[in-house]
């Protein structure tokens, strides 16, 4: 092998060598990787101009640069763990106090869902729940609203196709179970719902709804004011007061509203409740012939009545909030209010 060359691999091994036992810390130690056997290196130009060597030199040169690359590399490992090995772990004082764990919680709509299941469970109800993404066929027409009738004004509904949406209420689900359960029916429907509604302190895109449906023989609207005077009762308490008012939905008749006495003024009036000392928290009524007609029920053998409510409304209502937009802006500051 040219001497001069063998000269400069012994000077680029021992400079290498070297350089590597001096290293004090990992980042070294691949810059001197870096420079004695990356591609730019003295080694690897080298290597480079063998094209011009004999057929012996070729061996002498390549067989000496890999014995090099190799001896290299090892060190190289060894100074790694090494280093590794001397790196001393942050230091521990075992007299100071521990740091308090944050301790997670279910969302304020969530515990008011449950708690609002866990009333309704109580009292014989079993859950049932539909697809978010819904015919117009189960959102209206089954239940008494058919194309072009002016309750759909009353629910700007978001479109995706013209025969498939996002549900504007859980009564989709009523019709489902109805279609598929032979009464006695005594069921709740939980989840979200979606408006094409211009969001503010009082109304927002999505929201969440809980509705119930009753279906078995000789049921009335007694029953119905019973089962739901009971709910406010267990759910807000023994002391509240409700009254039942005449309105209008589609799918029941009669229809009424469920007002209870305003938790901020005691009925006295204040702006929460628009100065009349009640306030509204669900919609309900008997079901409507023309659903069962639609269901395949005989309503000359069964009656029913179905209720429905807004979770977020009842949350403001119990929590005293001022603008549904908080539920949705995730505010750590406004969630870790409810403890849950």
């Amino acid at each position: 092998m040219n001497h001069s060359l063998s000269e400069d691999l012994k000077r680029i091994q021992g400079e290498a060598v070297a350089e590597i036992a001096a290293a004090k810390d990992e980042n070294t130690v691949y810059q001197v990787k870096s420079r004695f056997l990356g591609k730019k290196s003295s080694l690897s130009d080298i290597l480079g101009k063998m094209a011009s060597f004999s057929i012996e030199e070729k061996r002498a040169v390549g067989g000496e640069a890999n014995r090099i690359k190799q001896t290299l590399e090892a060190l190289i490992e060894t100074r790694l763990a090494e280093i590794s090995a001397t790196v001393s772990a942050p230091s521990f004082d075992s007299t100071l106090p521990g740091f308090r764990p944050t301790i997670g919680r279910c969302h304020p709509l969530t515990q008011v869902m449950n708690d609002i299941k866990t009333v309704f469970f109580n009292m014989g109800f079993s859950l049932a729940e539909g697809p978010e993404v819904e015919s117009d066929y189960y959102n209206f027409e089954a239940l008494n609203t058919p194309k072009h009738h002016p309750a759909r004004d009353m629910q700007d509904t978001f479109y995706i196709t013209e025969e498939l949406l996002l549900r504007t209420h859980t009564s989709p689900v009523q019709v489902r179970v109805m279609e598929n359960q032979t009464p006695p029916i005594r069921a709740i429907m939980p989840g979200r719902v979606y408006r094409n509604e211009e969001i503010s302190a009082r109304s927002y895109c999505l929201f969440h709804q809980l509705e119930g449906l009753v279906v078995d023989t000789d049921v009335s609207f007694a029953d119905l004011k019973g089962t739901l005077s009971a709910f406010v009762t267990q759910y807000f308490g023994s002391d509240v007061k409700t009254k039942f008012r005449p309105s209008f939905f589609p799918f029941t008749e009669p229809s009424a509203e469920v007002d209870v006495v305003c938790f901020i003024c005691g009925g006295k009036g204040c702006p929460m409740c628009k100065r009349t000392g009640w306030l509204e928290i669900m919609g309900c009524g008997m079901v409507d012939p023309n659903v069962f007609k639609a269901v395949g029920i005989d309503n000359e053998q069964y009656t029913g009545f179905a209720f429905g409510m807004g979770i977020e409304r009842i949350a403001i209502l119990k929590y005293g909030i001022e603008d549904i937009r908080l539920f949705y802006e995730n505010d750590i500051r406004f969630l870790q209010q409810f403890n849950g």
